[in-house]
């Protein structure tokens, strides 16, 4: 790490792009690989001076009209040009506007399937569970309803024997929601759903007036199934490449635990009642 990473990026990707590519013409040889910076200044419609400095890491604070002019002269895919804003301490305006992706790509379900022993789920910014393995359903299954697990959490009265520490878990539902409202704030699930929760659980009113904020991450869980018993489950959240605010979810047990036997008992018993249907 140079202590100028905006500046390596640039200098970098200016020489991934031939000159006749970018339209420039060139006389003899030339003593540096791709562009020079001022002919990158030149086609992104600035002073050669002001692309300089930001090269040099002397200036610190573009403007948005700047990095889209750079990035349309470099050439910078999608995944790139994204970086170059968040090394610049900006964001893209159409990452802003950009919905989030409410469909499950069929292998992302196909993963899922490939997690027989443990819990496996998809959320959207909402905690709509937007796709779940077999095992998460028979989990889930006390609920009426087991597609979001705020409304899960406040609306539905299997959730105080269900979930062992209930006050934590709303606590956190709650302010898992607060984060992603943070994060998309205008996400049409979102706001729907917390204005179903706020007028049905004054549990949830009184949480979300606390503004308290956090992200999933992991930690354990603690849950009373009806048909196994007490399960304490570890779980960890992953981003999903490629779908914008979707997060997988797995749950797993301590290996040899009782929680671990708990959970298989469960998926055989699960299995067997789906196989008698």
């Amino acid at each position: 790490m140079s202590g100028n990473d905006l500046g390596d990026l640039l200098r970098a990707h200016r020489a991934r792009i031939r000159p006749e590519d970018a339209g420039v013409p060139t006389y003899g040889p030339r003593r540096v690989a791709g562009l020079r910076r001022e002919e990158v200044a030149v086609l992104a419609g600035m002073s050669s001076d002001y692309y300089a400095r930001l090269e040099q890491g002397r200036e610190r604070n573009p403007s948005a009209q700047v990095l889209e002019a750079v990035s349309a002269v470099l050439r910078l895919d999608d995944d790139t040009r994204e970086h170059l804003y968040r090394l610049a301490g900006a964001v893209p305006e159409d990452a802003r506007r950009r919905d989030a992706v409410e469909t499950v790509a069929p292998e992302l379900r196909q993963l899922l399937d490939g997690y027989p022993s443990t819990p496996a789920f998809v959320l959207n910014p909402a905690l709509d569970i937007l796709a779940a393995n077999a095992l998460a359903g028979a989990l889930f299954s006390p609920f009426a309803r087991a597609d979001n697990l705020a409304r899960m959490v406040f609306l539905d009265p299997a959730a105080r024997s269900f979930y062992a520490r209930w006050e934590r878990a709303a606590r956190m539902t709650a302010a898992s929601l607060r984060h992603a409202a943070g994060l998309d704030p205008h996400h049409p699930g979102l706001v729907s759903l917390v204005a179903e929760l706020t007028g049905g659980s004054a549990d949830f009113a009184d949480l979300w007036r606390s503004h308290t904020v956090r992200g999933k991450t992991g930690e354990a869980k603690e849950f009373v199934h009806p048909d196994v018993g007490a399960l304490s489950l570890v779980y960890q959240s992953f981003d999903v490449r490629g779908a914008r605010g979707q997060q997988l979810v797995i749950y797993h047990a301590e290996p040899g635990s009782r929680s671990a036997q708990a959970l298989a008992l469960l998926g055989t018993s699960d299995a067997t009642r789906r196989a008698e249907v």
